[in-house]
């Protein structure tokens, strides 16, 4: 058994789905990232795809001169490999599920090798000057990321990042995801890789929480209510049974998705949200 077989899909890659799906539908986008909100861009859903592109240009703008090649570690649908490959990138795309890969060959046909595995799984013999993690770097345990990446890259090539970490401040946040900026920094080090950018963008991408908490809010809270009246009305016993086997995972989601808490102060109160560029050392001859 591959171990692509060995590990099962999980509610993180079906999360990313319903993702793409309401992002598509209630934004009229296909990135699946933060926007990046500078100073002057009202915080709206009209405005979102600008703030979601100024994100994508900050990303392009601290790729280093005499890259040619770059592998998109879960691109989502591919839409900013699209960007990447129109600037004159060769660009391989790698991601776990099947549904987004479909979007990702209907965007962007032959121009790119899609590896559908987990990152830490792939397999080729290929070398890149670039590895990217947008918002894909959290889901990758982080000694695996840089080995994979340190294997795939070329003698002098660079690791890319943008993800949020989570701070060590006190209080349990509302908002899941990220790994510890501390202890990645502590982590990073015994790697033969050297900082050329870090730079901290909380403020201009927490902003985008708000937008997430209206639809939770005004969208997912109502349809939740009328599904769990529905069942109490009609299938009383089976209702209560749920209630009662489920409570402490229904308060949890009470808590994190209909309490107003998935917002960008919380969000910057126990996150960082970080631009990291890292170059790989060259080995001593």
């Amino acid at each position: 058994m591959s171990k692509q077989e060995e590990k099962k899909v999980d509610l993180k890659n079906i999360g990313l789905n319903v993702g793409f799906i309401m992002a598509k539908h209630f934004y009229n986008t296909e990135y699946m990232h933060y926007g990046y909100w500078s100073d002057g861009l009202e915080v709206n859903t009209n405005n979102l795809f600008q703030a979601q592109e100024n994100y994508a240009n900050l990303l392009l703008s601290n790729i280093p001169e005499g890259v040619k090649s770059i592998l998109d570690v879960g691109c989502g649908v591919g839409k900013f490999a699209e960007k990447l490959l129109d600037a004159g990138y060769e660009v391989d795309c790698v991601s776990p599920s099947p549904y987004l890969n479909t979007q990702v060959r209907r965007l962007l046909g032959n121009r790119s090798e899609i590896f559908e595995c987990y990152f830490e799984h792939i397999e080729t013999n290929k070398k890149y000057d670039l590895i990217l993690f947008s918002e894909s770097y959290q889901y990758i345990p982080v000694k695996d990321s840089l080995e994979t990446s340190l294997k795939l890259l070329r003698e002098t090539g660079y690791i890319l990042i943008g993800d949020f970490f989570v701070k060590d401040v006190e209080g349990k946040s509302p908002i899941s995801g990220g790994h510890n900026l501390n202890r990645f920094y502590k982590t990073v080090r015994n790697y033969p890789l050297t900082n050329l950018v870090d730079m901290d963008i909380t403020k201009e991408t927490a902003l985008s929480l708000d937008l997430v908490n209206d639809v939770l809010s005004d969208v997912v809270h109502p349809i939740w209510d009328s599904i769990a009246y529905y069942l109490k009305s009609n299938y009383p016993l089976v209702s209560k049974v749920f209630t009662r086997f489920y409570k402490k995972k229904l308060d949890k989601m009470q808590y994190k998705y209909f309490s107003n808490a998935t917002n960008g102060k919380n969000f910057s109160f126990f996150k960082s949200y970080r631009l990291l560029l890292y170059k790989k050392v060259k080995s001593p001859t």
